[in-house]
């Protein structure tokens, strides 16, 4: 028997040192996609950070000044005006710990920052939402119809697609604001715009954001829709229908869930900017841009009046970017925590080479 050579030695060493590690990590056995899903979620830290802060802003936002009506426990809204207290500075303070009458502080005229920061970041949650939920449907269903039945459908699809991607948004907010302010009594679209501002631009956002889901799933279903249990389902006589529904969608369904968020992502900085620009949420109403546009001039003098709309901004954006990277690792089975420690452990140490003694032979 031959003495064996250095790379045999090095190639023998790794598939051990591969076989103890694949057995003190177990593959979870017996678990639905479901099941593997949550696990893998629930053991990102980022997502579970980015869920905990949202849901902290949401609770907060939604709680403080109430929401449809329902009063909320803080005792200003966002058009109340009282005497300014300490000029308008937050007095609010870490050390000592302390809250007080104004913790935001107020603006010129005295209204609270705190009511209308925590209206301003229901305004951006319910776009959020809305522009969210319609991109997904209308995303969800445009992709996966050319996706599958290509032919005309995808040509005549792919076309609107294309005519919606080239029209500038915020060209199109600037006439749909415009439409929505005008006093005509005859007009019902701008009597329902005017009392429902934010359904209107959360509705309008929502159907010229899915263009580039579309996109994502059509190219998702091209690919599932070539595999062979879709054959199968095919061959057993199963209708369109239920091949998209019961077979291809569940499969695309971790790329339609991590685009949406991050869609929901850009839609609040979206409708930050048009607030900004003024198309967005008009007053007497407000929202986390608006302020930052209504008090750009006293950013020298009030920097408070930026400081916490930004902040929220920031953490709306940042808390949904996580948990859009935690539903992605956790649906993606190639997905795999790097731990540097194990890597170094199972390095291949270098093997000594001995000299042949050919004097010994085999």
């Amino acid at each position: 028997m031959s003495q064996p050579t250095q790379e045999e030695q090095i190639l023998a060493q790794q598939a051990l040192r591969d076989q103890e590690t694949a057995s003190s990590e177990p593959e979870p056995s017996g678990l639905s996609q479901g099941q593997i899903v949550r696990k893998r979620f629930f053991g990102h830290t980022g997502a579970l950070l980015g869920l905990a802060v949202f849901a902290l802003i949401f609770i907060l936002s939604f709680s403080s000044v109430g929401v449809a009506g329902i009063p909320g426990w803080w005792k200003y809204n966002h058009l109340d005006v009282s005497p300014l207290v300490n000029d308008g500075a937050p007095t609010a303070g870490l050390w000592p710990p302390a809250w007080g009458e104004h913790p935001f502080g107020q603006d010129r005229i005295g209204r609270d920052l705190f009511a209308m920061t925590m209206r301003g970041a229901q305004q951006s949650i319910t776009i959020m939402v809305l522009i969210g939920s319609i991109a997904g449907i209308l995303g969800a269903v445009i992709g996966g119809l050319s996706g599958y039945f290509r032919g005309w459908v995808e040509a005549v699809l792919m076309r609107i697609t294309d005519v919606i991607i080239i029209i500038p948004v915020l060209l199109l907010a600037a006439v749909v604001a415009q439409i929505a302010g005008r006093r005509d009594e005859g007009s019902l679209f701008s009597a329902f715009a005017n009392s429902n501002g934010i359904l209107v631009l959360g509705v309008f956002l929502g159907l010229v954001s899915w263009v580039g889901l579309a996109r994502l799933v059509r190219g998702e279903f091209l690919t599932l829709r070539e595999r062979e249990f879709v054959d199968a389902a095919r061959i057993s006589g199963a209708s369109n229908g239920r091949i998209i529904f019961k077979h291809i969608l569940p499969n695309a369904i971790g790329v339609l869930i991590v685009n949406v968020t991050l869609t929901m992502s850009a839609a609040i900085l979206l409708e930050t900017a048009l607030s900004y620009l003024g198309v967005g949420v008009k007053a007497p109403d407000t929202s986390l841009g608006l302020l930052i546009s209504q008090n750009q001039e006293a950013f020298a003098t009030r920097p408070w009046l930026f400081w916490f709309p930004g902040l929220f901004i920031v953490l709306i954006c940042l808390s949904i970017n996580f948990i859009g990277d935690g539903l992605r690792d956790a649906f993606d089975p190639r997905q795999r925590k790097f731990n540097a420690r194990k890597a170094a452990d199972t390095t291949v140490d270098p093997v000594p080479v001995t000299a042949f003694d050919e004097t010994k032979g085999h």
